[in-house]
């Protein structure tokens, strides 16, 4: 029988990081940047994270050590550095020298995979661990706690209090981005720069800096989506090559959503149910079946895609500059 009240939670939670992802993509590509390296980018948040936790874990003489204060803000601190240092590398090469998006973006996702294998396996060796994972349980153990009341709530508190603090965190974050874009100044002046990079010029606004600084931030919150998945999701073990395609799922998801950060906590919470569905539907040992309900989310991408490509309606549509580069000069 199909357990609604235990699918949930873990629909919400696989979805957190492609929330993360989505949104920092969203921002990213309303001031015209393409960033296909948003994977890679994900992937060296939660490495970062890890180096961050483990050389804090291993400065403790013993477990009691530990401080929660410390526990938190040193690996969300690496996290957001590693982020902003793939955000600025990816500025660097494609505002600043005008590389082609496409392939910078693709070379990122390679570099932020291998960065991130080598640094874990790295860290899996000093560890002299058995199996090709390390464990950070003790500062995993902050990230994941809910909150004390939860379970006294019945299925009210399995459902919407049982979460980590960087799940609510993610959601404050879309709908901020979503009133930013939508209701400010500086949302409007993001999305003329998106639209119409030399008009935007025209008009006495930076192009650069605003290229610059929305995708160095949109970049630090996607990073937070690879921590979240690490200390959260997974309870601290990072393996590598574990974190798997959901950075790819988060660019899909940033079309379906029509570019909307706040749509996309619904969405991220459908794409995350579907990713963990073939768990929760019983197919006996017919493996060819769930195979199948495996491919789900991304037959719904392929499908979103095509659908997506099918909307006429002008606020339906990509930023216009979107994967283009600014020549001033040409103004």
């Amino acid at each position: 029988m199909f357990d609604l009240v235990s699918f949930i939670p873990r629909a919400v939670m696989q979805g957190i990081p492609l929330l993360l992802g989505c949104t920092g993509e969203t921002l990213t590509e309303k001031s015209g940047n393409l960033n296909l390296g948003l994977p890679g980018v994900m992937y060296v948040g939660g490495i970062s994270g890890v180096i961050g936790s483990f050389l804090y874990e291993q400065s403790l003489t013993s477990p009691e050590a530990i401080n929660g204060f410390l526990a938190v803000s040193i690996p969300l601190a690496c996290c957001l550095l590693g982020s902003l240092l793939m955000g600025l590398l990816y500025c660097f090469l494609t505002v600043t020298l005008r590389a082609n998006q496409n392939v910078t973006g693709l070379a990122m996702t390679t570099f932020g995979v291998g960065f991130g294998n080598f640094f874990g396996g790295s860290l899996i060796k000093l560890t002299d661990s058995e199996v090709p994972s390390i464990a950070l349980s003790a500062t995993s153990a902050y990230f994941s706690r809910s909150l004390p009341f939860a379970d006294s709530l019945g299925w009210f508190g399995q459902i919407f209090l049982c979460y980590g603090f960087l799940a609510y965190v993610a959601i404050v974050i879309a709908f901020i981005c979503a009133y930013v874009l939508k209701r400010t100044r500086v949302g409007l002046q993001l999305r003329a720069v998106g639209e119409n990079p030399n008009t935007a010029d025209a008009a006495g606004i930076n192009v650069n800096r605003y290229k610059y600084v929305a995708t160095c931030v949109g970049c630090m919150i996607a990073g937070l989506g690879g921590l979240y998945y690490v200390m959260d999701y997974a309870c601290g073990v990072w393996s590598n090559d574990a974190f798997g395609d959901r950075g790819w799922l988060a660019l899909a998801l940033v079309i379906f959503t029509i570019w909307k950060p706040n749509v996309a906590v619904f969405a991220s919470i459908l794409f995350g149910g579907l990713y963990i569905l073939y768990l929760f539907i019983p197919t006996g040992m017919n493996l060819a079946v769930k195979e199948l309900y495996k491919m789900l989310p991304y037959v719904v991408t392929i499908i979103v895609l095509v659908i997506s490509s099918m909307r006429n309606k002008r606020e339906n549509q990509p930023p216009a500059s979107l994967g283009l580069a600014y020549f001033r000069e040409e103004r």
